[in-house]
């Protein structure tokens, strides 16, 4: 028989933490179609630092009342994503650390433009993954919200 003792459970949609972007309280739905996470972002801006490869962009947060955050993460790669209707895209990729519940590990992000989507932030399938995480689809918001007093890690 399988056991699961490992693996937390988590639903179809769920609220995380992006520590290193300064970012808490985030709504994020889950998508074990998408192989990449991906976060809402404009004004996408590379530039280099200690000789190092860098984006710089502003993320959007929210859906009813909209927040903006401006952002600095160091620049993974560039990616061509095939979106579900057969689009390609190329979007910078990020690597940042995630809290979800009692989980914190390092998730790679595609940057692009979701404000016609209802949720800022997609998690695929590679984050839940390293995050051994199980999805219930039939639940919601299992995991309990994060805090401010979150933004320093929870290991």
């Amino acid at each position: 028989m399988n056991s699961f003792d490992q693996l937390n459970v988590i639903g179809l949609r769920e609220w995380i933490n992006l520590p290193d972007l300064g970012m808490v309280g985030l709504r994020a739905k889950i998508d074990t179609g998408a192989s990449t996470s991906s976060l809402h972002a404009s004004d996408i801006q590379p530039f280099e630092r200690e000789g190092e490869q860098w984006v710089r962009f502003t993320a959007h947060l929210g859906t009813l009342v909209q927040r903006r955050h401006r952002c600095e993460a160091q620049l993974v790669s560039v990616k061509t994503i095939k979106s579900s209707n057969g689009h390609a895209q190329s979007r910078y990729v990020i690597r940042t650390r995630l809290t979800l519940g009692e989980r914190e590990w390092p998730v790679e992000f595609t940057l692009t433009c979701r404000k016609t989507m209802r949720y800022r932030v997609l998690l695929g399938s590679k984050a839940l993954i390293q995050g051994m995480l199980l999805v219930n689809p039939a639940l919601s918001y299992v995991q309990n919200k994060p805090t401010l007093a979150d933004l320093s890690g929870a290991q």
